[in-house]
Formats: C-alpha cells, sequence, structure tokens
C-alpha cells in the first residue's frame, strides 16, 4: 500500500568519507528502490562525505560500473560535502561507517540534529553490532564494490519496507 504524498517528504541523506563510492551508491539505488515503490514523493534521498576533495566529481568508475551493470543510473552524481546546515535540510543522516557517524554528529549543533544521525545498516536486517558498517571498497577490486552493493540493497529494501513508518514517525 503507497502512502498519501505527505505535506513535506522525508528528506534522507547517505553519508561516507569522500561522495564517490558508498553513499552515491546507496543514494542510486535508495532512490531506484522508492521510486520502484511509489514512494518517490514520500522520500527524497541524496548523498554526501564528510570530506572536501572530491566535490564536483563524479561517482567513481568502479562504484558507476557495478551500478550500471546492475541495472541502476549512476551518471547524474557530483560528490557534495557535508555541512553543519545538512541538519536543517535532513530528517535523517544515514552514515556509511563510524567515522563517518562520528563526524557528522561532530557537526551536530543540537541534540535533534544529533538524533538524526544513524548508520545506514541500522535498517539491514542481518547487521549486528560489530558488523554494521558499509566497509569502504576504494582500496579494493571488483568483487569489494559487489560486495557493498548487496549490502546496500538489502539495506535500501529495508529502508522502503519501513518507508511509511519512517515518515510518519519522523514527521512527529
Amino acid at each position: 500500500m503507497t502512502p498519501s504524498a505527505p505535506e513535506h517528504p522525508l528528506r534522507v541523506a547517505v553519508v561516507c568519507l569522500g561522495n564517490i563510492c558508498r553513499s552515491p551508491m546507496a543514494d542510486v539505488v535508495l532512490e531506484q528502490k522508492l521510486a520502484d515503490a511509489g514512494l518517490s514523493d514520500a522520500v527524497v534521498v541524496d548523498s554526501g562525505g564528510t570530506g572536501d576533495w572530491h566535490r564536483g566529481e563524479p561517482m567513481d568508475p568502479r562504484a558507476a560500473a557495478i551500478l550500471t551493470e546492475h541495472g541502476y543510473d549512476p551518471s547524474r552524481h557530483r560528490a557534495r560535502q557535508v555541512t553543519g546546515d545538512w541538519f536543517d535540510d535532513h530528517d535523517l543522516i544515514l552514515t556509511m561507517d563510524e567515522s563517518n557517524f562520528d563526524d557528522v554528529r561532530a557537526l551536530a549543533r543540537t541534540p535533534q540534529d544529533r538524533s538524526k544521525v544513524q548508520m545506514f545498516r541500522s535498517f539491514d536486517p542481518v547487521s549486528t553490532p560489530g558488523d554494521d558498517e558499509v566497509p569502504d571498497p576504494w582500496y579494493g577490486g571488483p568483487e569489494g564494490f559487489e560486495h557493498v552493493l548487496r549490502l546496500i540493497e538489502r539495506t535500501s529494501d529495508a529502508i522502503v519496507a519501513n518507508a511509511p513508518e519512517l515518515v510518519t514517525e519522523l514527521a512527529r
């Protein structure tokens, strides 16, 4: 069942270090899965990185290739950096690893800002304490990007399944 479009969509950001591998992969996958579920009007997704060295660059070619191979369109991504203003523009900020989590929470100005930050895989039904990060595939080969895509797809499926409840909960 598709919820009616909320007055203001839930605004979700996914964050990694440079915004060229993990978070843009999650952005593209989650956005596509939300569209497939008819939830594009209810949830808006974008991505950013905690570092500034890739601003304006396209997605890592290896990440783009694996997405394309699996039927996703990575072409419009350009890397952005997360700033403290992101708390004003997003209802939920999902980080790829503990370092990203700590870096984003350090930008928070209020306890309400800090409460918006969660680990991306906190939605993954098979995530466990100590296994809740999306590993950085940057230094590895194609198998690392494939593994990351599987984690992102599974977690995105769970986010989409919970999207109506998230929209309701975060609208309060």
